[in-house]
């Protein structure tokens, strides 16, 4: 045989296998990321978050904004004035002429619990409107707080 390797014939040495089994490899990866799906959203629970306030550039302002507020005292105003929840939608629908594409500016007190300005999310969602723009106050780094517009 030219350039092969010859073996004795009655040897009983195994033969070097050069390939790397991965299986292995790829189950303890396919491990490691369960357990990491698990675990991360676990990390999470019972943090307590300071969220920061924005310092994003100011956007253009609509010509015609829609603008629904949330008051400390959890009324709402569909401008300036005080609508009941069971009507925002309707109210909504006749401010935008019926546009379920308009983006709604959604301002809240800041003293208002979460789960009121969620319950008013869910409202706007369920009348249809999804573009929603929450407004809080731009932090200037020299002057002061003035409404922002995202």
């Amino acid at each position: 045989m030219a350039g092969g390797i010859r073996r004795p014939s009655g040897s009983d040495e195994m033969e070097v296998n050069h390939e790397i089994n991965i299986t292995p490899f790829i189950d303890v990866i396919l491990v490691l990321l369960i357990i990491f799906m698990v675990a991360a959203p676990l990390a999470t629970v019972d943090v307590n978050v300071d969220l920061p306030a924005s310092s994003a550039t100011r956007q253009p302002r609509p010509d015609a904004p829609i603008y629904v507020t949330l008051r400390r005292d959890a009324t709402l105003a569909l401008g300036e004035e005080t609508v009941a929840r069971a009507a925002l939608g309707p109210a909504i629908d006749a401010r935008a002429g019926g546009d379920r594409e308009s983006r709604i500016f959604l301002r809240a007190d800041e003293a208002v619990p979460y789960g009121e300005l969620m319950e008013v999310m869910n409202l706007l969602r369920d009348a249809g409107y999804l573009k929603i723009a929450l407004v809080g106050l731009e932090t200037a780094r020299s002057g002061p707080a003035s409404p922002e517009v995202p």
